[in-house]
């Protein structure tokens, strides 16, 4: 009978002793995370400083900066079309100090596009949507076209005159002036930079014609005279430029895109990280001042959930890929 209880007496202090290494574990690593952030965080921006996803996350770490005490540090990681900065969070470490203000680009329309080295949904954990911004069609002004119906004519009448701009394959202004060139039976030629600053300025200068820029990128271009607005690529006129007609009621039909940004973490990090950024991130979007500062440049508040936001960018995974495979899109 000794023979047969001894060593079930040794198998359960070993697993008394296992349970109690365990909680003591657990517990120790809720305290670590419980002094969370003990040092700056870095937000990886994905294109070059001086646009739209530059400008929301100075504009959301400041003010999360604030509210959690810590300052938070825009790194802009542009080049392969958002890919750089996007394999660069995918592989950095799990602890909450380095986080990505994703978008429609990297995490949604590039990987619909061509095989990437990451994957938008297994590595990275949603924290929260920050916003979204309409897409507007825009020109320099010598182009001789008041409006996108116009510009329709001109581009028939002279295909070799108009080049368009994008921020890149695989991005928004890329996908929105394909599904345009679809619809109208319009040929333009595709003119690829690293993000959309750069884009919009050679719009400005006139080396491009045309550009599909966020209205949050185009709009103080466009109210200092810099660029002109064509038609809004959405389903109804925005409050911020509400003389600006859709594509739609210029009888330009299937150009309909609302671009979104997201805040993202590396996958596996802590429950109780990401949760706390997804809190300081929605109190930050309740903040009338934030608000107004977004929507003075075009961008809309959205906030979501943790899980929301990972339902919402598999949903958006399967959308352009159907539009990559009907449009017969390919990276440039």
């Amino acid at each position: 009978m000794q023979q047969i209880h001894q060593p079930q007496r040794r198998t359960l202090g070993a697993v008394a002793i296992a349970t109690t290494v365990a909680l003591a574990t657990t517990f120790a690593c809720g305290a670590a995370w419980a002094a969370y952030p003990e040092k700056p965080i870095t937000i990886v921006v994905p294109t070059a400083a001086g646009g739209a996803n530059d400008a929301m996350a100075r504009t959301v770490g400041q003010a999360m900066g604030i509210l959690l005490k810590q300052s938070f540090v825009v790194d802009n990681k542009a080049g392969g079309n958002g890919a750089i900065a996007s394999e660069f969070v995918a592989r950095a470490a799990p602890d909450g100090y380095t986080i990505m203000l994703g978008y429609i680009a990297t995490h949604a329309m590039n990987p619909a596009l061509q095989k990437l080295r990451y994957d938008p949904v297994k590595d990275f954990e949603p924290i929260g949507m920050v916003g979204r911004s309409a897409t507007l069609m825009v020109a320099n002004n010598n182009v001789p076209a008041a409006n996108a119906k116009e510009l329709v004519t001109y581009v028939k009448a002279n295909p070799d005159k108009v080049n368009y701009a994008s921020a890149g394959n695989g991005t928004a202004p890329h996908f929105a002036a394909e599904m345009f060139k679809l619809s109208t039976g319009t040929n333009m030629m595709h003119v690829p930079y690293k993000g959309s600053a750069p884009a919009v300025t050679d719009t400005m200068a006139g080396q491009t014609q045309v550009m599909f820029p966020s209205l949050f990128t185009a709009m103080p271009n466009v109210k200092n005279g810099k660029l002109k607005a064509l038609g809004l690529a959405g389903d109804k006129r925005s409050p911020s430029m509400p003389d600006v007609p859709t594509l739609k009621e210029q009888g330009i039909a299937n150009v309909d895109l609302s671009q979104w940004y997201a805040l993202f973490a590396p996958a596996k990090t802590p429950k109780a990280v990401v949760e706390q950024l997804n809190k300081a991130l929605n109190q930050v979007l309740a903040d009338p001042a934030v608000v107004k500062r977004l929507e003075e440049h075009g961008a809309e508040v959205d906030v979501m959930g943790v899980e929301e936001l990972r339902t919402y960018v598999q949903a958006e995974q399967v959308k352009w890929k159907q539009v990559v495979q009907a449009a017969k899109l390919k990276a440039d």
